[in-house]
């Protein structure tokens, strides 16, 4: 148990001094550590929202919208495959969406077998046993077939926006260059948003508040002025209103192209006016090339989330893949349309409920609190360690103070988040540590009572205390690891620290402390264990 090979020691040290390395950053601010040489560990722990003080937002989504999303892409699905029926087209008339179900009627009533059949076809089981699907065909007045979500499909389709809404969220968070967000999904649909550092949170709100849904549609060009005024749009088409300006416009329901095949968009200037100018990938530029080709002369609205930015004309085919969006744009808000774009549209409409701003005096004064709970906890600890065994009890207190350093040092290394939570975490640790180190000293002082000599009294105090406090902190790691796995937010921070700090402590009370022994052991050859 005392003998350690070279490369055993130089290991420790290692581990050591990374360790310290990473941990040492903290104790800087961040305009000192940047001017540091790049070959110095530059990385600070990530303070949470309670400690660094920023913004909390809790958004719901309108699952009334998910259906409604689902509706208007079955919409497309049932004329495609209907025009691709087995046995030939299949004629039909009136396709629209109405009282939250999608409904056509059959020309032809010879056809209708066959039309519900092909229908069937573009719905899917929700379960294995219940035989349900996410959408009912069903039948009325002879030739009229009606598509009607399932409650069970919806719920499904919810759940996906939702996971789909997460990552949107934090790639438009990312673009504002925030650091260390956190967004978790609370219910079926409420996400929670937290952006520590951001006392601000208009630009967050205007970015999240924002489903970013672009599409291309034609103009109708025949539709009639009054009866669009009206609100009155004729079969296939929709009226919607203009972003920046008042007034109405009748557009085609068929979407040429959307925003979905996006690749890169980004803000620039023509003619001194702000624009945002967007790439398509390869299939999505072909697509572009192929509408603009078979309409050119015609005018096409971009609308962003229903509202039409601009109309212009097709006056040549646009084959190169990529366009520009003009508008009364200014500067930033072209910047904001960029970022929507690039991050990808919301499945889902999302609605800010609730909204808290956290003061940094708040978190300023939760770390000091922190602070000097953690420096008691070492220093009481270490009064009691000492006096009660020594040596061991002083070699004890360096382990500790080391244990303390490396928790920060890997949380560091690995961009973890400290929240107030992690403190407590942090100072249940040290008691940890302790008590691993009290199991050894006991058991050696126990050996020693027993007349045992020095040696055989430390090796078999380290290796009986050994296998307790494997077995001990083995069951904390499971606990902790549950905690991470089905916790959110502070549990997740407080499951973070006592995980690396039940790691670090096993460390630095069982190998440290034995190499500090068995180095006292080589050099002062003691007559008497005194502990």
């Amino acid at each position: 148990m005392l003998d350690f090979p070279k490369w055993k020691i130089w290991s420790i040290m290692l581990t050591l001094v990374v360790g310290l390395a990473f941990a040492v950053p903290n104790f800087f601010s961040e305009a000192t550590v940047a001017t540091w040489p790049s070959w110095v560990p530059h990385k600070q722990l990530n303070l949470g929202l309670d400690l660094r003080g920023g913004s909390h937002i809790l958004l719901e989504a309108n699952t009334d919208d998910v259906r409604k999303t689902k509706l208007e892409a079955l919409e497309e699905t049932v004329r495609s495959e209907l025009r691709g029926a087995e046995g030939g087209p299949v004629a039909f008339t009136d396709l629209s969406i109405s009282g939250g179900v999608l409904s056509i009627t059959v020309t032809d009533p010879t056809r209708l077998d066959t039309a519900v059949e092909t229908l069937r076809t573009v719905t899917w089981p929700v379960g294995s046993l219940s035989g349900q699907r996410d959408v009912e065909v069903s039948v009325v007045d002879g030739n009229r077939i009606i598509l009607t979500p399932t409650d069970a499909g919806i719920a499904i389709a919810v759940n996906a926006a939702m996971t789909q809404a997460v990552e949107v969220i934090r790639r438009r968070i990312d673009e504002l260059g925030t650091r260390e967000p956190t967004i978790i999904r609370q219910g079926s649909n409420r996400i929670v948003v937290q952006v520590p550092g951001l006392q601000d949170p208009s630009a967050l709100k205007a970015l999240l508040g924002k489903t970013a849904k672009l599409e291309f549609k034609l103009v109708d060009v025949d539709a009639d002025p009054a009866e669009a005024a009206a609100g009155r749009a004729p079969p296939g088409s929709q009226i919607l209103e203009y972003s920046d300006q008042p007034g109405v416009i009748v557009v085609k329901r068929r979407v040429m192209i959307s925003g979905d095949q996006l690749v890169d968009s980004q803000p620039s200037f023509q003619d001194g006016q702000a624009v945002v100018s967007f790439r398509f990938d390869s299939a999505g530029g072909r697509r572009f090339a192929k509408a603009t080709q078979e309409n050119v002369g015609k005018p096409f609205a971009i609308i962003l989330d229903n509202k039409v930015i601009s109309a212009p004309r097709i006056n040549d085919a646009i084959l190169g893949g990529s366009g520009i969006i003009s508008g009364s744009f200014t500067t930033e808000s072209a910047n904001n349309l960029s970022v929507l774009l690039r991050s990808g549209k919301l499945p889902v409409e999302l609605k800010v409920i609730e909204e808290r701003t956290v003061g940094p005096d708040l978190g300023a004064d939760s770390i000091r609190a922190g602070a000097i709970a953690s420096i008691a906890a070492v220093l009481a600890v270490a009064a009691l360690m000492i006096v009660t065994y020594g040596r061991f009890g002083i070699y004890s207190v360096v382990a500790l103070v080391l244990n303390v350093l490396l928790i920060l040092g890997v949380m560091s290394m690995l961009g973890a988040t400290l929240t107030l939570p992690g403190i407590a975490g942090l100072v249940l640790t040290i008691g940890a540590a302790v008590d691993a180190n009290v199991l050894i000293n006991e058991r050696i002082r126990e050996e020693a009572r027993k007349g045992r000599g020095i040696v055989p009294s430390i090796e078999v105090g380290y290796r009986d205390a050994t296998r307790t406090i494997w077995d001990a902190n083995s069951l904390n790691i499971i606990v902790a690891v549950i905690m991470f796995i089905f916790g959110s937010g502070p549990i997740k921070g407080f499951a973070v620290v006592l995980s690396i700090g039940i790691a670090t402590s096993v460390f630095t009370a069982v190998t440290v402390t034995r190499l500090m022994v068995a180095h006292w052991l080589r050099r002062g050859r003691p007559a008497a264990l005194v502990i």
